[in-house]
């Protein structure tokens, strides 16, 4: 199988220094920390103040006055780009270098057998230069000054046009009048080639050039093929770049009357046959990968505390994405020969994990496995995976890329997982609500024999954004050989009926969620907890989920009323068809936004509830708060939420926030509409659980809250109704702080 790489690394707001991918500041040099002193300081006097100055003669005779005879090879010698371009010249080809300067690789082309070559430039100086150069040497060479954009050959005269750099400095952004420029260079190189000659530029591929170029030739009906040139290091030890060097291979074809063929392709640096695109648009993109991928295994070699790096490795026929790879370090860790990089598979279903799914979790995983550099590999759903064994194969060659610099060629890298084993996953449903976009019903498999139903919404793939266990009553329990064999082909059958699936039990007595775990601990602040599991109290929960919790709810304060506010309506099939919830007398889901509900029953019927609880995600993942939406913690609908609450009741919010100045603005709302507030972290977790009360007559320490929340645990631990006892609740409020 091949794979096309994408990376993205985290680096808080630093940039890249001297390095632009996207092409926005014309050509890029690299990081001049790179240069040794005096060179750098050369470098940098050499430099013009405008990218613009790269098409001025002007600036070119005073580079190449201050230059001197010295060569200036921008992108990488002869003998790094041989091996490329070899394959497409002919030591029988007429050949034109346009824009030489006085790089040496017309004098090297020339070496390697290469005897029709003319070569141009715009600076008279450097022209005179290179003709003095290779007067003896080199009689046949011909240098001429001539100006690309109208050069007086004739029509059809050349087998091949070579440009290293020129492009790049000719078209220094992606302005009209730039592009313009650089399309009458196109047209003149096009007039001057005959039909079956190439066009071989050698280009950093910033994003303006390469779509200027690829867009052109390909309109006028050329095949388009560009090549990343092997090897990450090119240039002299005067300038190395950290992106990659691209040839595009730009060949002059006939048109073919009534044909729209267009061959776009990308051959990349260990790849024997070139990939083919549907347009310009995937090549690019393509191209773009490439380069974020070496930027990223740059740094990752030349700075082991270069932060968090993620790789994402895709199918290239299909374009999902099959395995994400994080790279982590462990700078406690001894080096040693066989402790310095491994490879740990994650099982499938458990990337969300705190240790698995988290940045301080891996680095724990990395520290706990003893080896400096670990790199873990998520696997993803809707791809099949045979065992350990076929994953391995698939990944040798790709992860080796990451292995810290020195790693000897023979060190055996070994792959970890937990207990040897790949995990299951099987995606029981999936579908597009108008409201959370698309998302999957799966079933995983969990640490010991455990299972587990999920709901994840795609548009953040790594929460879970509801879970409950599947019943030890059904098939997933069971330590038979023949019982375990035929879980494993149920559970990876995709095409199970609804008959099938509805087969599968969820333990209501177990709260997968440790955020709904705490918000249920949290009720011991209610008067006599010890009674509350038949106490006749009201209760209002906005969000519904997958509907764990006020199933819980509604199962284990027998004498509750529960009404479940939920804008989606495509949630509430979810959670009666696949998460075992059932509407009743004293289980009312009603369909409607939670702002507008609360908004008409606050002026209806003020003091209605007992407990008010918001457990609602956000749809935008831009606002730095993820749960609930901004305009549920607003002044003005805090005000709302305190009025609909009975004087001694409780309002509970599960707060996701990222931001930490819009969680400080978040609290500092909360605590000016209700003057007793109590915060519990979730350990390992972002989420955050806030009670609140609107009388402040008294207030309990930490102890004293959970000495409640045994109280109320045991209460609900009635006869015949089952309890896990895998969690306790007063453990919920260990950390709980009076804010």
């Amino acid at each position: 199988m091949s794979f096309e790489r994408r990376g993205r690394t985290r680096r808080g707001k630093k940039k890249w220094e001297g390095e632009d991918p996207d092409g926005t500041s014309g050509v890029c040099f690299g990081s001049r920390e790179r240069l040794p002193a005096a060179l750098a300081m050369e470098a940098l006097r050499l430099l013009p103040r405008d990218a613009r100055d790269f098409a001025s003669s002007e600036y070119w005779d005073r580079f190449f006055r201050k230059r001197g005879e010295r060569a200036f090879e921008w992108y990488g010698e002869w003998s790094g780009l041989g091996p490329t371009l070899g394959r497409y010249l002919r030591l029988r080809d007429s050949i034109l270098v346009v824009g030489c300067g006085n790089s040496e690789l017309s004098e090297q082309l020339y070496d390697e057998g290469y005897h029709d070559i003319i070569s141009v430039d715009i600076n008279e100086r450097v022209v005179k230069q290179m003709q003095e150069r290779s007067m003896q040497l080199r009689p046949k060479m011909t240098y001429m000054v001539m100006n690309v954009l109208q050069m007086d050959f004739p029509d059809d005269h050349f087998q091949v046009v070579f440009d290293k750099g020129t492009l790049d400095a000719l078209l220094t952004d992606g302005e009209e009048t730039t592009l313009k420029r650089a399309e009458r260079m196109f047209a003149e190189i096009g007039r001057v080639l005959q039909f079956g000659g190439r066009y071989l530029c050698v280009s950093l591929a910033q994003t303006h050039v390469l779509k200027a170029a690829v867009e052109y030739f390909s309109q006028e009906g050329w095949m388009v093929r560009v090549h990343q040139v092997p090897g990450q290091k090119t240039g002299t030890s005067e300038q190395e770049f950290a992106l990659p060097i691209f040839v595009y291979v730009m060949t002059k074809i006939k048109p073919v009357p009534g044909s729209v063929l267009c061959i776009l392709e990308l051959c990349t640096e260990a790849q024997e046959k070139p990939a083919r695109f549907k347009n310009s648009e995937h090549l690019i993109d393509a191209v773009k990968e490439r380069q974020h991928y070496s930027l990223l295994w740059n740094q990752l070699n030349k700075n082991s505390n270069v932060g968090t790096i993620s790789l994402d490795l895709c199918n290239k026929d299909t374009g999902q994405v099959r395995y994400t790879l994080h790279v982590v370090h462990s700078p406690k860790t001894k080096m040693s020969h066989d402790k310095q990089f491994a490879i740990f598979i994650i099982p499938q279903g458990r990337e969300t994990e705190w240790l698995f799914g988290t940045e301080e979790g891996r680095k724990q995983l990395a520290t706990s496995a003893g080896f400096w550099r670990l790199v873990t590999v998520a696997l993803h759903r809707n791809q099949h995976y045979d065992n350990m064994g076929a994953i391995q194969a698939e990944l040798s060659e790709k992860v080796m890329e990451l292995a810290p610099p020195g790693l000897p060629a023979q060190q055996q890298v070994p792959f970890l997982s937990v207990d040897g084993d790949i995990g299951i996953r099987t995606i029981q449903h999936s579908d597009t609500s108008p409201f959370s976009g698309e998302y999957v019903i799966e079933d995983v498999k969990g640490d010991g024999a455990c299972y587990f139903r999920r709901l994840i919404f795609l548009s953040n793939r790594n929460i879970v954004q509801s879970e409950a266990r599947l019943s030890s009553r059904v098939s997933h329990k069971g330590n038979k050989q023949k019982q375990q064999k035929k879980k494993k082909v149920a559970l990876r059958d995709h095409s199970k009926s609804d008959a099938e699936a509805a087969c599968l039990a969820i333990d209501k007595s177990y709260l997968c969620c440790a955020h709904h775990r705490a918000m249920v601990s949290g009720l011991c602040l209610l008067k006599n907890p010890e009674g509350l599991p038949k106490a006749q109290i009201h209760m209002l929960v906005i969000g519904l989920g997958g509907g764990s919790l006020p199933l819980f709810l509604h199962d284990y304060f027998v004498q509750c009323s529960v009404d479940v506010v939920e804008i989606d309506s495509a949630m509430l099939e979810v959670a009666t068809r696949w998460f075992g919830f059932s509407p009743g007398d004293r289980l009312k889901i009603h369909i409607a936004d939670g702002l507008v509900y609360v908004a008409n029953l606050t002026a209806k019927a003020p003091s209605s509830y007992d407990v008010i609880m918001f457990d609602v995600d956000s749809k935008d993942s831009t606002l730095g708060i993820s749960c609930p939406p901004p305009a549920f913690v607003e002044k003005t609908f805090l005000q709302q939420v305190r009025t609909l609450l009975k004087t001694e009741g409780i309002f509970i919010l599960n707060l996701v926030c990222r931001d930490i100045f819009l969680q400080g603005s978040v609290l500092a709302a909360l605590k000016e509409t209700f003057p007793v507030l109590y915060t519990q972290k979730i350990e390992g977790e972002v989420n955050e659980i806030i009670f609140c009360q609107q009388h402040d007559k008294v207030k309990l320490s930490p102890r004293d809250l959970q000495e409640k929340a045994q109280i109320l645990e045991k209460a609900l631990q009635q006869p015949g109704q089952e309890w896990d006892s895998t969690y306790i609740l007063a453990d919920m409020l260990e950390t709980v702080k009076l804010v």
